[in-house]
């Protein structure tokens, strides 16, 4: 299982459980919980989405992040980030049979980091690897109405052209009906506040959990 919300920088949880759980059973399919984070809260929703994912007897979450875009051209990220998961690459789209992606909301809009990855995918999509093949989001905001949904819907954009399934929150989840801060049908979400101050509620982490669960369940069934 993926460990509670560890952010040590020292530490990187996500290899930490991913080396466990192969050991464990390779025989496993893997689900691509892919993520960009700036403060922390999207990378906490990416945590409490794979401990769903892993809720599931025969499927393992890869926890996948991208680089920060730099606003300077020579600046080159390591390859390797300090703090983490390791980046994502086109073989961990090729390799897992589901995809959970993240990024918080800015103007509306998925992370400019997010999206200069998936702009990159173009040889992936010609090759039709991603066609069939189901996703889910989530996202992150300052304020309640900063943009959540639409951020939602701007990162299914690129998924829908690659021929993949989108698997949203349905109102059978009952923290969708009642919650005060995140939470969408058209993926999970979270509520930071301007500060970035604000913890995961109850609710949204009951809705990233089921997120990540639901889509196992629904990645398994059309994989066999």
């Amino acid at each position: 299982m993926i460990p509670d919300l560890i952010l040590d920088k020292k530490v990187t949880p996500e290899i930490m459980a991913t080396k466990a759980n192969y050991a464990q059973d390779n025989s496993a399919k893997e689900i691509l919980v892919l993520y960009y984070s700036q403060h922390g809260s999207v990378r906490q929703m990416a945590q409490l989405i794979a401990r769903g994912v892993e809720s599931v007897p025969g499927v393992q979450a890869r926890l996948r992040t991208v680089p920060k875009v730099s606003t300077v051209t020579e600046s080159v990220a390591p390859e390797i980030p300090e703090a983490g998961a390791p980046y994502a690459t086109h073989v961990d789209l090729q390799e897992c049979i589901a995809i959970a992606m993240g990024s918080p909301a800015r103007f509306g809009n998925m992370a400019a980091a997010m999206k200069y990855f998936w702009d990159s995918t173009s040889p992936l999509w010609m090759q039709h690897t991603l066609v069939g093949k189901p996703a889910a989001l989530f996202t992150s905001s300052g304020t309640m109405h900063g943009g959540q949904e639409s951020a939602l819907l701007s990162m299914m954009l690129p998924l829908l052209h690659h021929g993949m399934m989108i698997v949203g929150l349905p109102y059978s989840e009952p923290e969708l009906l009642t919650t005060q801060q995140g939470g969408t049908p058209y993926g999970a979400s979270h509520v930071a506040g301007l500060a970035n101050d604000q913890a995961i509620t109850e609710a949204e982490k009951k809705l990233c959990i089921a997120l990540g669960k639901r889509l196992a369940h629904v990645a398994l069934k059309l994989a066999t």
